[in-house]
Formats: C-alpha cells, structure tokens, sequence
C-alpha cells in the first residue's frame, strides 16, 4: 500500500467498549499506524484492566508512536471478566463518555504530535461533538456490515409507519415478525421483520436499545466520512443504497485480511492485541492432528449467552453428528451459572471433542482441518468465515447477527440457519448436511468463491485497499 509521509499526524481511535469492536478498529489502527500515524488507542477503564489481566503487563505497553490511554466508562466498578450489559453500557457511552474524551484531547494535545482526526466506532456519536469542539476531522467506522448498517437506518420509517414499537408482546411470537419489508432500497428481497437487527423487538417506546440505534443513526451523516468492515463484492446493493444517504462511504475490509497483509508477523504492531480472554494455543496443534475438512468448529462470540438446556442440546447434537468438533465455550456462555456438560457426553466425545474457553478465531478459520462454522453470525466471525472459505450454520443471539444470518443463507449462499429453539436433532441432521451432503458441497463452493473475492478487494489493486489510502489522503490527512 506504500506509505504515506504523516510524521505530524495523529489519530485518536476509539470503538465501542466490547470485544467485536475493538478487535477491528485495533486493526485500522495498526493499518494507520503503518501509515504513518502516530497513534492513541482509547480504551475503558474497565477493559484496560481486563487486558491487563488476560494478557498481562506488556499488553498495554504500546509503541512510542502507538499508545493506549483510557477513559471511564461511567458505570460501577466491577473486576468480571464478561461482556458488559449492552444496553447500560449503550445507555452510558451517550451520557458519560463525552467530557472525559474531550479532556483525554486536551492532554494529548499538550504532547507532539497534537491530536489531527479522531476515528470513532460508528456508534460513538458523541465523537463528533468533540470533533467539531476541536475543529479536526472524524470518520467513523461501522464495525458490522452494511446490510446491517442500512436495516438499523431504517429503524426511524419502521417507528414513523408504526410498526415498532411492537403493540403487544404476543407479536414476537404470533408471525407477525414474518411480515414482509420490501420497500428499503438495497435490502434482500424477501426481508422481513425477523431478519432485522433484534432491536425493534420491543414494546417498549422508551426502550434503551431502540433508542440508542435511533439516535446513533440519525447522528452519522454529521461526520466526515464512513468506513465499513466489509467489500463491494459481497454488498454491492447495501452499500449503493447507504451512499446515497450518508456521507462519503469507504468499503474498506476484510480488515483482518487487509492487516495480516500489509503487516509483518516480524513488526512490534502483531504483537499487540486487544483481546480481553486468554487464548489457548492447544487449538492449532489439535486441528494439525485432523483430516482435511473433518472438523466443525463452534463459537458463539463474546456476548451470545444460552440456558444450560440449549447448551446441552447443542452438545449431544455434536456428539450424535458423530463429527470431529472444536468447541469455544467461554467462562459466562451460560445465563448466570457455569456450563454443565454431563459426564456421559465427556465420555462419548473424548476422542473426538475439544473444548476451549478462548483462541485465535482467524488462525483457526484458515485451518484446512475446519470444515463448517457453527457461529452466532456476529460480523467479525462471519467475514473471517468468508476468508477461510468456510460455510457456517447460523444460529444468530442479536444485534444484526439476525440479518447476517439471512444473507449468509440465501445472498451469499454459504449458510443454513438453526432454530432459536435448538434441538440436537436439528444439530446433528445440519451438520451431516454441511459436512457431507450436496447442499453443503455447493455451500462449501461458494464460500471459497467468497475467499477470493475478499483476497482480490485487499489486493495491491484491490477496492478495499484503494478506499483506505483514498480516505487517508483525502479525510485524515486534511489538517
């Protein structure tokens, strides 16, 4: 990509404090970095203290031009180890963040180099009050994909047309979610409301979640710019019809690719990492032990929870496919209690079965042992499952996840869905399908089709890394 003469310039990066968000705009900030940006990296308190114990000392350490500072986050103290509550912390981000951002600027302007542009995730609007306050420019960065992004900027016609919020809580469950939507530019056809981000499933008009979307969205087009983790192949009409309701918007993902691409494992930039459990490396050396796509490997991200009777379904399902599976079950996957698996399942899957509480997702989806994803459908998870050439079966917790679980199974063709109410049964039947059966053949096709499109967008000549130079030059560069 070549890089750019930027000694003066620095950006100050801040996502949403949770883990799906940090993960990509630390690798917008190293690309920056490599860019030539000097560059601060602003985290939570509490997050940093996570970091902190889960991959110790030097984790925080940083580079001289590339630093981490942190904020409060304006909510009680807490030494958890878990994914904080979204909507208090949705709720906090617009209420408490504002004045300690604005006073972290000033400090870091009394240092070299002043502070020349703020990259904020794209739902940390106040961001842009502090930009104006400033006078520097900001882009933000939208973190999920478009598909997502254009169904939550529709969220104010579904209020206007009074779809939402919902009259009665009987709707969530009485087909009217089945209710076709076919008038947003740029959405699937034969969208409907259970394919929107689970938000709108409220009754509730004062709703934290609702709202935060609500205003977030309406908040976006003051900014200088949008970027967004995806590439045009793969959400071409999504990201037609955003552009001409927003502000200039760069495609510029996968950034994992995109990253791995431009820096060497060999620069002090690979070594930091902003994730808040510790990996375990025996994944890969399990995985080496394994035939090629023999292996079905389960995530279901850092937010999704279940009840211990979903998880025991998901469990004998795995078991009865008769499969090898990797499985990801974090310390706090189970609402309020501990994951039980019963003793006659460890026996069964000794052989065959791995559990862990945390790896190296990108590594492992590149593994040739993988041979299906069962995943939540989060964006990360789903584009580093498209770069692996990796088909997945979705079973979407919240969020856009519902929407990207709709895409990945008819648009983009590389997904089957599970039913919110997990049967083992279901779990297996999907499984031998994916693994062995004819739909999953094509799936598995058209999932290595997608890893060469999003290999050819982050290319030398590719769109996604003409769009990041191209934002460079022409946004953050401009002080």
């Amino acid at each position: 990509m070549g890089s750019l003469a930027a000694e003066n310039h620095h950006a100050v990066c801040i996502p949403y404090p949770a883990q799906g968000h940090m993960n990509p705009m630390l690798k917008l900030a190293k690309l920056l970095h490599s860019l030539g940006f000097h560059i601060t990296f602003v985290l939570t308190e509490f997050n940093y203290n996570r970091l902190l114990r889960s991959q110790g000392p030097n984790s925080v350490k940083g580079l001289p031009d590339f630093r981490f500072e942190t904020i409060p986050d304006g909510l009680p103290i807490s030494e958890d180890d878990s994914t904080q509550d979204v909507p208090t912390l949705s709720e906090s981000t617009t209420k408490n963040f504002l004045a300690p951002f604005c006073s972290l600027i000033t400090k870091l302007n009394e240092r070299s180099p002043p502070v020349s542009c703020i990259v904020s995730d794209g739902v940390m609007t106040f961001t842009l009050d502090a930009a104006q306050a400033f006078g520097i420019p900001e882009v933000l960065f939208w973190t999920a994909s478009a598909c997502g992004y254009l169904a939550y900027l529709h969220y104010q016609h579904l209020l206007d047309r009074g779809i939402i919020p919902l009259k009665s809580a009987e709707d969530m469950n009485n087909g009217f979610l089945d209710t076709r939507v076919d008038w947003i530019p740029g959405l699937t056809e034969g969208m409907s409301l259970k394919d929107f981000p689970s938000f709108i499933r409220t009754t509730d008009s004062e709703d934290i979640m609702l709202n935060f979307v609500l205003r977030e969205t309406s908040r976006a087009s003051m900014a200088d710019a949008i970027l967004i983790n995806t590439f045009e192949d793969l959400e071409a009409p999504a990201l037609d019809s955003l552009r001409k309701i927003l502000p200039p918007m760069y495609a510029i993902g996968p950034l994992s690719l995109l990253a791995r691409r431009t820096i060497s494992s060999k620069s002090p930039l690979a070594d930091i990492t902003a994730s808040l459990w510790n990996e375990d490396n025996r994944c890969l050396l399990w995985l080496d032990s394994k035939p090629p796509e023999s292996v079905v490997y389960v995530n279901f991200g850092s937010i999704t929870v279940m009840t211990n009777e979903q998880l025991i379904e998901f469990a004998w399902g795995l078991a009865n496919s008769r499969y090898n599976f990797l499985w990801v079950i974090r310390p706090d996957l189970v609402k309020g209690e501990s994951a039980v698996l019963p003793p006659e399942f460890m026996e069964e899957i000794k052989e065959r079965g791995l559990m862990t509480s945390w790896c190296v997702q990108e590594e492992l989806l590149t593994h040739p042992a993988v041979g299906v994803f069962l995943t939540h459908s989060g964006w990360n998870s789903t584009l580093e499952s498209l770069c692996g050439g990796v088909p997945m079966i979705c079973w979407p917790f919240f969020a856009e996840q519902q929407t990207n679980c709709k895409y990945a199974c008819t648009d983009w063709g590389v997904g089957m869905e599970i039913d919110n109410n997990v049967k083992r049964n279901e779990v297996k039947e999907l499984i031998r399908e994916m693994m062995a059966g004819g739909k999953g053949k094509k799936m598995r096709e058209k999932a290595v089709e997608w890893k060469e499109s999003a290999a050819n967008a982050i290319g030398p000549n590719g769109r996604s890394a003409i769009n990041l130079y191209k934002v460079v030059n022409d946004v953050l560069k401009r002080n």
